[in-house]
């Protein structure tokens, strides 16, 4: 059994020194100046890379809005060494292998850990580095928050703005671009550009590089992730104000599901900041979306997403998480002043949480709710998305259908084998307790007349 002790040791790490920093597993803290001005101190992106930890940390919105934040190299003994200055808004990382490069923020770090500040970038903020669709060996995409599209030499690091997002997308809201990845010939990006219902500033793109990009979805979309072997499924997360939205590409064909929310404290761009896909354990996936950790299964069997169970649900910001040393690492984004709108929050700070996988487990106990439809149109015998169902304790469906009957099927293997579970009355609200212990993978409904509908899942 590893006990904290032999964790210590393995570190490197004295249990005295350790002591004096937490009294569980070592703790690494990083801070913005006290400002004026006062802003955030978000770590966004971590990454292991010539014997340490890369971090860099993020500000509000750029130089503006405070000072003090920069990248970081975190040692053996986990001590954190500011390496350089920047106070930009960061959230991107990617390994190029044919150079042996690592980008994390406007950074480009070799093997052997010298790093080199990407100047052109010092007034954007860096979401996401991708993989270049024609060019990989020789060149990357870089996207920034507000939407441009670069591509860039990884020889000489000279960006070149390819297109703006904004107008290839047609957006006519404030964007807030988040993830992108390459996958199965196609760039796929997120925005979770979202500030109130109803405001359509946001969605989720892909683009074969040659064509105009095709719009996916209009919801606000914060991830896209997938490996590069194991059939190059491509995974893709966002949200509406019925559930969390979960996409798969597989075999170049879209799959839609939907998941339960742990949580409404994330129902605005601003609070959703950032939520990854990340692999943590050799060829192990797992997602945050929504206050819930979610284990992911990498790769599709039979044409089919398996696996995606519920792990704990948190309220915790999540910017990035790795492994480092054979513990689990997770960003923070704690509370900020963030210009003084939080008057009772001090110095900009955060930190990082060193862990063991497996003490996501120990969180709080997977809890959710969300739905198929929420007072939706519905056409008769068209199926809603299938819903997730494992994973979760007592169950209730909450449905109001304006006409009919709604049948309710359940697909126990998760291969996409649909049975009737039961059929319920339309035309007026009823509920529906699922036995005690009852599950299936994933659960939809389907209504039998044309109507407006409410269909809400809540898992205690």
């Amino acid at each position: 059994m590893l006990t904290r002790r032999s964790l210590l040791s393995l570190l490197g790490v004295s249990p005295l020194a350790a002591q004096s920093r937490t009294a569980g597993l070592p703790n690494v803290g990083l801070k913005a100046e006290t400002g004026p001005p006062r802003s955030e101190c978000g770590v966004g992106a971590l990454m292991p890379w010539a014997d340490v930890l890369w971090a860099v940390t993020y500000n509000s919105h750029m130089k503006a809005t405070g000072t003090g934040l920069g990248l970081y190299a975190i040692d053996d003994q986990l001590n954190p060494n500011l390496m350089h200055l920047h106070n930009g808004t960061h959230a991107n990382r990617l390994v190029h292998k044919e150079s042996s490069t690592c980008f994390i923020g406007p950074y480009a770090i070799d093997a052997k850990g010298n790093w080199k500040f990407i100047k052109e970038f010092e007034n954007h903020r860096l979401t996401a580095t991708m993989r270049h669709l024609t060019d990989p060996a020789n060149r990357v995409y870089m996207q920034t928050m507000e939407g441009l599209f670069f591509e860039m030499d990884v020889n000489d690091l000279k960006p070149r703005q390819m297109l703006d997002l904004i107008k290839e997308v047609k957006l006519a809201k404030r964007p807030h671009f988040k993830g992108g990845h390459t996958g199965q010939g196609r760039v796929m990006v997120a925005n979770n550009g979202f500030y109130e219902f109803g405001e359509d500033g946001a969605g989720l793109y892909e683009w074969d590089g040659k064509g105009p990009w095709r719009k996916l979805s209009g919801k606000p979309h914060m991830d896209c992730a997938g490996r590069m072997d194991m059939h190059e499924v491509v995974f893709c997360t966002g949200w509406d104000e019925r559930s969390v939205l979960f996409w798969a590409l597989v075999k170049g064909q879209w799959q839609f599901y939907r998941l339960p929310k742990g949580s409404h404290a994330f129902a605005h761009a601003w609070q959703t900041e950032w939520m990854r896909i990340r692999e943590v354990e050799t060829e192990h996936y797992l997602m945050d979306i929504q206050g819930t950790f979610f284990e992911l299964q990498p790769m599709a069997f039979e044409g089919r997403i398996w696996g995606v169970k519920p792990i704990c649900q948190h309220l915790r910001i999540i910017p990035d998480y790795c492994a480092f040393r054979g513990l689990m690492a997770l960003g923070g984004n704690q509370t900020t002043p963030n210009n003084d709108n939080n008057p009772l929050a001090g110095q900009p700070q955060s930190g990082i949480w060193f862990g063991k996988t497996d003490d996501l487990w120990s969180w709080g106990k997977p809890q959710g709710w969300g739905g198929v439809w929420r007072k939706s149109p519905v056409k008769a015998g068209e199926p809603s998305a299938p819903f997730l169902m494992t994973g979760y304790g007592r169950k209730v469906l909450h449905l109001n259908a304006g006409a009919g009957q709604v049948k309710v099927e359940v697909d126990f293997l998760g291969d996409g084998t649909w049975e009737t579970y039961d059929t319920l009355p339309g035309g007026r609200y009823v509920h529906h307790v699922f036995p005690q212990g009852f599950s299936a993978h994933w659960v939809r409904l389907t209504a039998t007349a044309s109507c407006t509908a409410t269909a809400e899942f809540i898992y205690t």
